[in-house]
């Protein structure tokens, strides 16, 4: 039996050495293919079992297939910010199916982050998998249950604008002017000509522009009243009635620095239900008391020095960017960055235990443990980089030397069947 025996481990041989050489051949072969993990190949004794002490047992072999998924590719920089790679723990969340349920049973897991924008607006890698993320609310939080995630989808989002809420003034008014009787509203009415005033545009709920007027006229030493007076057409703000918007005192300091109002001053325009606009309060910054950072009073000109003005016009989608921290920013014509998905990374406590799928993709095992979804460079996660991608973990001079050794094996394996078929046929011989 031992000469059987001998046949039986060459063909082990044999196989096991096939079996080799298609890992380092699929390695080879996925040389520059995008997030690739190489598979190495080890062998393991097969040995008969109850064999008696003294007596030989002829043995097998096999190559077990280890994938090493956990090692870290090179990154490279890349043109396209959809191009996406990780730097340390972790994996790209990804389904199927764009519209698929994201349970988690439906999850799968990926390095490969050469992903591009497709016809539908989804975030889509050459595998054809879809690049899954947490949509932002307003206030720019995540969902409170980590597996509501849902696919990447671009083409929701037409533009955007931003309401103004706040506004800096730099003013000087003259303080040589005269001082003038004043009652509030006089300055809109036009019973009192402004000795200064300055039209500036401020942004409303639906991305519109809007003039409003600020008139000064003094009152008295060092006192000044001021009007902010809406130019555009009174229905929105729901006729002339309600105009100015507001009004009030400013004073100065000796020195020509502003004393009061301490703070910024609260403008609310009364816009009107038949506006469809959102109710708008903007924060007229006026400048630190007693110090010359925005408006003051002294015998120069009454000049507008400077505004700044936030908000912006309506603005449709240019791009998308994402940072470090997994952020998917849109960005807009007019400026905006808008933080609109959040990328979670997945991560398990054996990485080298994941079942592997066509596309360069994973799925969790039994062996790889949970998945646990993370934010990037948070408990354990690895960072993301835009503009970049993690390439093939395959070294080919090592793969071209496992090929020469395993070539090697495979001849000595087949001198085994050659040697036991001779002893055989000399066996057989015997008969005669």
């Amino acid at each position: 039996m031992s000469i059987y025996g001998a046949l039986f481990t060459g063909v082990a041989g044999l196989n096991a050495n096939s079996r080799a050489l298609s890992n380092t051949s699929t390695n080879i072969a996925n040389v520059n293919t995008v997030g690739y993990k190489t598979t190495q190949s080890q062998f393991s004794t097969l040995l008969a079992e109850n064999v008696d002490i003294g007596q030989f047992s002829s043995g097998g072999v096999k190559a077990v297939p280890v994938q090493e998924i956990s090692h870290q590719g090179e990154i490279t920089q890349t043109s396209s910010s959809t191009d996406l790679s990780i730097s340390g723990n972790g994996f790209f969340v990804v389904t199927k199916d764009a519209n698929a349920d994201p349970s988690v049973s439906q999850l799968l897991y990926t390095r490969a982050g050469n992903f591009v924008r497709d016809a539908d607006g989804f975030l889509r890698n050459a595998s054809g998998y879809y690049l899954q993320g947490w949509q932002l609310d307003d206030n720019g939080d995540i969902p409170s249950n980590p597996a509501d995630v849902t696919a990447i989808d671009l083409g929701q989002i037409t533009g955007t604008a931003e309401p103004t809420t706040t506004v800096g003034l730099r003013i000087n008014l003259q303080s040589s002017a005269t001082a003038q009787t004043y009652t509030a509203g006089d300055m809109n009415a036009g019973t009192v000509t402004p000795q200064y005033q300055t039209g500036l545009e401020v942004y409303d709920s639906q991305g519109g522009s809007q003039p409003i007027r600020l008139a000064f006229v003094k009152t008295g030493a060092n006192t000044w009243a001021y009007e902010a007076i809406y130019d555009g057409d009174p229905a929105n703000i729901g006729g002339a009635a309600n105009n100015p918007i507001a009004t009030g005192t400013i004073t100065f300091n000796t020195d020509g620095t502003i004393a009061t109002p301490a703070s910024a001053v609260s403008i609310t325009i009364p816009w009107a239900a038949a506006s469809g606009l959102a109710s708008q309060t903007i924060d007229f910054n006026l400048g630190t008391p007693g110090t010359a950072t925005g408006l003051t009073q002294y015998d120069a000109a009454s000049t507008l020095y400077a505004t700044q003005t936030n908000g912006a016009l309506f603005g449709a989608l240019t791009g998308v960017r994402v940072d470090g921290d997994g952020k998917v920013i849109a960005l807009f014509d007019n400026g905006i960055e808008k933080p609109i998905y959040q990328l979670p990374i997945a991560t398990f406590l054996n990485p080298d235990g994941l079942r592997a799928l066509d596309g360069n993709a994973y799925a969790g095992t039994v062996d790889s443990g949970d998945v646990s979804l993370k934010v990037a460079s948070q408990g354990g996660a690895g960072t993301v980089q835009s503009s970049a991608l993690e390439q093939s973990t395959v070294d080919l001079a090592k793969e071209f030397s496992d090929m020469i050794v395993i070539q090697r094996a495979y001849s000595a394996a087949s001198k085994i069947i050659t040697t036991a078929d001779e002893m055989l046929d000399e066996l057989t011989r015997l008969k005669r």
